[in-house]
Parts: C-alpha cells; sequence; structure tokens
C-alpha cells in the first residue's frame, strides 16, 4: 500500500455499458464482481455502470467518486484493522470469503484520534459490561438473539419504563397491550407484508423478527426486541402541532437520560411509495413546520422517507460522541386509508384522520445498550440497578444493617448488604467495581450514633450522616434525576476532630 500510494498514480473513472463491463469482468473470472454488476442492473436498469482505474495496476467496478491521485493518501492516515471471516453478502447460505477491515482518514491526527475512540468503546462495550455487571445474557441454546434480562438488568429496565410510561401518561397519552401475532390479513391490509414478507415480524409491544446470525450484535441488534411506538390520531389543522407536542416529549424523555445533543433528519418521499402528491407535500409540510418552531437545525435526505410516509429521525449524541439512530416521527396518510377510518366533524361530514406514528427509545433492548455504553456502565442514581450499599465491619453490624435495608425499600431505594466476609478495603473495591453509586460504612460507632459514614462513587467521602438524612436525600435525587450530593439542603458535615494526649517524660 505505501509503494502504491508512493507511486502517485492516477485514479480515472470509466463509464461503460452493461455489456462493457459485463465481458471484462467474466474476462478476469470474477463471479462476485459480476453477482454486484447484475444487482445494480436490477435496481436500476438505467443506472450508469462506471469502472474506475488506479493507473494501469488495476481496475474495479465502483460509483466513485475518488481522490485524484493515490499520493493523496497519507501512508501515515491509514490503517489495516483485522481478518475475518464473513459470508458473501452477509448470507450464510453463499461462500466464506476473508474481510479485510481498514480505515483511512486525511491525516495522521486523525487517526490517532479514531484509534483512540476505538480503544475508548472497546471498554465500553455493552456486552462486556452486560456480562460483568450481571445485567442481562444471551444464551445461544434458547436462541440467537433473544434476550434474557438478570435481576440487575432488569431493575433498570423497569425504571426506564416505569418513567416512560409517567412521562406519556402526564403528556396525556392512554397505554394499552396488544396481542404479539395477528391475522395475516391485517398486514396485508396495512401494507406491511408487501414491503416486509422478507423479514416479516409480528406487532410498550414485543416484537420477533427473523435477523440473519452474523447480522445479531448484542442488544444492539436482537430478534426479540420492544418497541415504544404510539400512534397519534388527529384532524388535518392539529398535525403541526401534534408532531410539535411528539417533539416536546421526546427530548424531555431523552434529556432524563442523559442525551441532549441530537442530529435531526428530515426524510421525504422515497421512489417506492404509497399515497397521492398531495398527501405526501402536506405531511412534508407539517414535519417541517414541527422542526422551525422547536427552532433545531436539520438536514433533509431525499428520498429517505418510509413508504408510507415522510419522518423525522433523531439521532442522539453519546458521552464520547457517537451518533446513535433512535427516535422517529412519521407521518402517515397510507394507513388511515387503507383501513377505512373516518371521522364526524362539526358539519357531519365524514372525513379521514391523520395518523402520527412515533417512538422515542425505538426498542428498549437497543436503547438499553446504547445507555450502557454512554454510561460505561455507571448508571446515574436514579438508574443504578442498585442505589446504595451497606458495608457491615462487624458480625454485629450485619443484623442492623439488614433492619436498615428493610427500611430503605419501603421507602422506595434500591439497597443491598454487603456479606461483611470481605476486609473493608475489598467491599469498597467491589462496590466500586459494580458501579453503585453510594456506600456506608457501618460499625459500632455508626450503629450508637444511628449514622452512616458515606461514600460517593463520583464525589468521594461525603462524611458521617444521620440515617434518617441519608435516606430522605437518596429518595429525593433519585426523584429528581439527580446525585445524592446535588440535592437542595444537602451539606457536607465538618470533619471531625481527633484529639490526641501526648504524655510528657518526667
Amino acid at each position: 500500500m505505501d509503494k502504491i500510494m508512493k507511486k502517485k498514480l492516477p485514479l480515472v473513472r470509466e463509464e461503460v455499458s452493461k455489456e462493457e463491463a459485463r465481458a471484462r469482468i467474466e474476462a478476469i473470472n470474477e463471479p462476485y464482481k459480476l453477482e454486484i454488476l447484475e444487482s445494480i442492473i436490477e435496481r436500476d436498469p438505467e443506472a450508469p455502470i462506471t469502472l474506475y482505474h488506479v493507473g494501469d495496476e488495476w481496475w474495479d467496478l465502483c460509483a466513485g467518486p475518488h481522490v485524484e491521485h493515490t499520493g493523496q493518501i497519507s501512508p501515515k492516515a491509514v490503517d489495516l484493522q483485522s481478518v475475518a471471516g464473513a459470508y458473501w453478502r452477509g448470507d450464510e447460505t453463499k461462500s466464506m470469503l476473508t474481510r479485510i477491515y481498514g480505515t483511512a482518514w486525511e491525516n495522521a491526527a486523525q487517526l490517532k484520534a479514531y484509534k483512540k475512540a476505538l480503544v475508548e468503546a472497546k471498554k465500553r462495550d455493552h456486552r462486556v459490561l452486560g456480562k460483568k455487571l450481571d445485567l442481562f445474557s444471551i444464551q445461544e441454546d434458547a436462541g440467537g438473539g433473544l434476550v434474557f434480562w438478570h435481576p440487575k438488568g432488569s431493575t433498570v429496565r423497569r425504571q426506564m419504563e416505569d418513567f416512560w410510561k409517567d412521562a406519556h401518561v402526564e403528556g396525556g397519552y392512554e397505554l394499552l397491550y396488544t396481542p404479539h401475532i395477528a391475522n395475516l390479513d391485517l398486514w396485508k391490509t396495512s401494507g406491511h407484508f408487501d414491503f416486509y414478507q422478507e423479514g416479516m415480524f409480528d406487532q410498550l409491544g414485543t416484537v420477533y423478527r427473523y435477523e440473519r446470525s452474523g447480522t445479531l450484535h448484542g442488544l444492539m441488534r436482537v430478534r426479540g426486541f420492544t418497541q415504544d411506538d404510539a400512534h397519534i390520531f388527529c384532524l388535518p389543522e392539529q398535525l403541526t402541532d401534534e408532531i410539535v407536542g411528539v417533539l416536546d416529549l421526546t427530548e424531555s424523555i431523552l434529556s432524563r437520560f442523559g442525551f441532549t445533543e441530537y442530529q435531526v433528519m428530515l426524510s421525504t418521499r422515497p421512489d417506492k411509495s404509497v399515497g397521492s402528491d398531495d398527501i405526501w407535500d402536506a405531511a412534508t409540510e407539517a414535519l417541517k413546520g414541527a422542526l422551525e418552531r422547536k427552532g433545531w437545525d436539520y438536514s433533509v435526505d431525499e428520498g429517505g422517507g418510509a413508504f408510507y410516509g415522510p419522518k423525522i429521525d433523531m439521532k442522539i449524541r453519546d458521552a464520547i460522541g457517537r451518533t446513535w439512530q433512535c427516535s422517529t416521527v412519521q407521518c402517515d396518510f397510507n394507513l388511515p386509508e387503507r383501513f377505512d377510518l373516518e371521522y364526524v366533524n362539526s358539519d357531519s361530514e365524514r372525513l379521514r384522520p391523520i395518523m402520527v406514528h412515533r417512538a422515542i427509545f425505538g426498542s428498549i433492548e437497543r436503547f438499553f445498550g446504547i445507555l450502557v455504553e454512554s454510561t460505561a456502565g455507571d448508571m446515574p442514581l436514579w438508574l443504578a440497578p442498585v442505589q446504595l450499599r451497606l458495608l457491615p465491619v462487624t458480625d454485629q453490624a450485619q443484623e442492623w444493617c439488614r433492619d436498615l435495608a428493610k427500611r430503605a425499600r419501603k421507602m422506595g431505594l434500591r439497597v443491598e448488604v454487603d456479606r461483611g466476609s470481605e476486609r473493608l478495603a475489598k467491599q469498597i473495591r467491589n462496590a466500586e467495581q459494580a458501579r453503585i453509586p453510594i456506600m456506608a460504612v457501618v460499625g459500632e460507632a455508626e450503629m450508637g450514633s444511628d449514622t452512616l459514614a458515606v461514600r460517593s462513587r463520583k464525589a468521594g467521602d461525603l462524611g458521617s450522616l444521620p440515617v434518617d438524612n441519608v435516606l430522605t436525600l437518596l429518595q429525593a435525587a433519585s426523584e429528581q434525576a439527580i446525585e445524592m450530593q446535588e440535592v437542595d439542603g444537602f451539606e457536607m458535615p465538618p470533619p471531625k476532630v481527633v484529639e490526641a494526649a501526648v504524655e510528657q517524660e518526667e
């Protein structure tokens, strides 16, 4: 590669006919390249067929564009990363090939930053942290892509879902439950069968769909997942207001989990779609109007909409700068038409309502995975599976801690008691590694004064505090989604003054 870059070989674009491209590929006996050519022609018979030549040494079927010559690529900004087996075109029924992974950047500084980000991302891998923190597992014996939620992971998920439900009820939504499966005729009426019959799934709702084993990836790509869909039926004049309301709710929920930076995309009508031009124009203008009222910057993805309507997609930015597709707001004029939905207006006319289809998390599983990676498993206090761990330093303190834990649980707090079989330093280390936000040491002095020696994972030692204060502060912090030391009225206790007497030798 270095030699090729040093030669400054020109990259030349050549447009050829389908027949010429086919003849050249067959002449060099490249069956995989020929398959790609045929798929291009099948997708769009009028698509231009282009080849790119690297000097006189090599050519390939490629849409481009490329740099003018290989000398414009810095050898210090290119890195070969790994080699792995991969089924041709991701299909396990086809040949297994060898895939070489590489990356190229404008300069060495960008490559260095990228490699640093890769190291950080690896440390945050939700599959590794999920196992280390005992949150979830995917057991191949039961089926790939199916998630088993462990008690700690289930606790976090329950907090997520409870907050989501409360926020929706406050926002005027009505919650419901639907069957996991439905008659095929329903999907034919909706139009989903015509578009998705290859990977059809049955329709907070749990759904299942077939994903190739090679595409499965922890919680990010699974076969069974829970969507947080909602459908709003409204009048035409209410449409923009309803979309603004959805965007407000989305912003409120995402910010609770620490996601406050977004990339917003408005996707317009694709080539393969249903509905009239008037319907699409009205829907697109409603989405634009809502974004303008929010004052959000957005990009336009021409032709990137769903087959049934234009949409707004939101990508959230995590703690290390990566973006993740989560929320979507889709204006759907198709389903009310296909299901012949009507309402009667004030003039007794029967008219068609408008439907807004939206999701905020996208799926519980994927959002959970994103959250684990963004926080590196260090969940905020309100979400943490265990909010407080009591660390007894004597056998006598064990029962005292267990009684206190019962009292705390009745207040809605999530508390556990260390077994006390380790030295105190080890207990603290274990709690730190388990990402527990608050620890409290309990010995004879604490039992005698009804206090706790409190330590925060993020803020360090918080001093000796009365038990009632600690429980009240934890409860307030959990309700407000802040850290304990951030609660109004919290004051660090003054440091203890230790008096020592020194005997003078006579």
